[in-house]
C-alpha cells in the first residue's frame, strides 16, 4: 500500500462526523418538557428501568442500560422478541419501559408495549417520528430525530442511533445530579476504583436460604408447582431430587410458554415434563460480579446457588443484587480512575 492514498477518505470521514455531530445538536435544541417528564418518572421509580429495542436500537438501549445501572439507577435490557414469548414475567407494576425506535413502527416492540400497557406500565420512548404508533401508546415520547443519516445512502442507522445513545446518556446524567449521586456512590458501584474490577461480595450474603427457598421435588403435580411459586412470590421455583441435588427450574415465562403448549392439559403433567433443565447457577463461593455477569448475559432474574456437590444451597433473585439498596461496599482510600 505504499504510495497510494486517496484524498476522499479524509474528507469522507470528516463529513459523516459532521454529521453525526449536526444531529446530537438538532436532537439538543428539541429537549424540553417530555424530558423533564421521563426524568421525574425515573427518579421516583421504585422498581427498574427495562430498555428495550430492536437491531441497532437495540444496541444503544443495552449500552443505556448499563450506563443507568453504573449511576444509580438499576436498570436491565429486554428483548422485544423474547419479551412477546414468555420473558415478559421479568416485568413488574414499579417497573418502567424506556424504549428506543427510530421509526416507531417495529411490529415486535410497538407488539411488546402494547402487551405492557394494561398492566399500568409507564413507557418512555426515544423516537424519531412523534406521529408513530410507538409514539401514540407511550406515557412520554422525546423527539430524538436527525435531519439526516450519516450513512451514504441515508439508510443505514448513524447519526440516529448516535442521538438516541446521547439522550441516553443525558438521562442517566441528569438523573446523578437528580438523585444527589455523588463520587461515594460511584465508587460503591465501581469499588476496585475503575469500571471492570470484580464486585466481591459472597452471594452468600444476599442469597435467600431454607424455607425461603422456592423449591419443589421432582414428581410434583402442577398445582404444588403454582402454588409454591405464588407463597415465594419470586416467579419461580427450583426443583430437586429427594437428595436435594438440584435438577432444574420453573419460572413464570416457564409457566407461560407451557400454557401454550399444553393448554388445558397442563394440569396432567408434572414438574419434569415443563421445567427447564440444567439452569444457570452460580456456587457458593461466587461473588455479586458473577451472579450479575451471569443474569445479564442471559437475561435472566432468578439464579439457583448450589454447593460442589450439586445441591441447593440458596436462590437469588435481581432485586436482592440491584434493587432493595441490600449491596454494601465498604471502601475507603480508593481512587476512581
Amino acid at each position: 500500500m505504499t504510495g497510494f492514498r486517496d484524498a476522499r477518505i479524509l474528507e469522507w470521514a470528516k463529513e459523516a462526523l459532521t454529521i453525526e455531530a449536526e444531529g446530537i445538536l438538532a436532537v439538543r435544541e428539541k429537549i424540553g418538557a417530555e424530558f423533564e417528564k421521563a426524568i421525574e418518572l425515573f427518579a421516583r421509580c421504585q422498581g427498574r428501568v427495562i430498555t428495550t429495542g430492536i437491531g441497532k436500537s437495540g444496541i444503544v438501549a443495552r449500552k443505556i442500560a448499563a450506563t443507568l445501572s453504573s449511576t444509580g439507577t438499576p436498570a436491565f435490557f429486554l428483548h422485544p422478541v423474547e419479551a412477546l414469548h414468555g420473558d415478559l414475567g421479568m416485568v413488574r407494576g414499579e417497573d418502567i419501559i424506556l424504549a428506543i425506535s427510530n421509526s416507531g413502527e417495529t411490529t415486535e416492540l410497538f407488539e411488546m408495549i402494547r402487551a405492557v400497557k394494561p398492566l399500568g406500565i409507564l413507557v418512555v420512548t426515544l423516537a424519531g417520528n412523534l406521529n408513530s404508533r410507538l409514539a401514540r401508546l407511550s406515557d412520554v415520547v422525546i423527539d430524538v430525530g436527525v435531519p439526516r443519516e450519516a450513512c451514504a445512502f441515508g439508510l443505514a442507522p448513524t447519526a440516529s442511533t448516535t442521538a438516541a445513545l446521547a439522550v441516553g446518556d443525558a438521562l442517566a446524567v441528569v438523573l446523578t445530579r437528580k438523585k444527589n449521586f455523588d463520587i461515594n456512590d460511584f465508587r460503591n458501584f465501581h469499588p476496585g476504583g475503575h469500571l471492570g474490577r470484580r464486585l466481591m461480595v459472597p452471594v452468600v450474603q444476599l442469597m435467600k436460604r431454607g424455607e425461603n427457598i422456592p423449591k419443589v421435588v421432582v414428581g410434583a403435580s402442577m398445582e404444588e408447582v403454582i402454588d409454591e411459586m405464588n407463597r415465594k412470590g419470586l416467579g419461580a421455583t427450583l426443583v430437586m431430587d429427594k437428595e436435594g441435588k438440584l435438577m432444574g427450574i420453573f419460572t413464570d415465562g416457564d409457566l407461560r410458554r407451557a400454557i401454550t403448549r399444553w393448554g388445558s392439559e397442563l394440569y396432567e403433567r408434572v414438574i419434569e415434563d415443563v421445567m427447564t433443565r440444567d439452569p444457570k447457577t452460580v456456587t457458593v463461593d461466587s461473588s455479586v460480579a458473577d451472579a450479575l455477569q451471569i443474569m445479564e448475559r442471559f437475561l435472566i432474574t432468578v439464579l439457583p446457588v448450589i454447593s460442589e456437590q450439586g445441591s441447593v444451597e440458596g436462590i437469588l433473585h435481581l432485586h436482592d443484587l440491584l434493587g432493595k439498596g441490600q449491596v454494601e461496599f465498604r471502601i475507603t482510600n480508593q481512587v476512581i480512575e
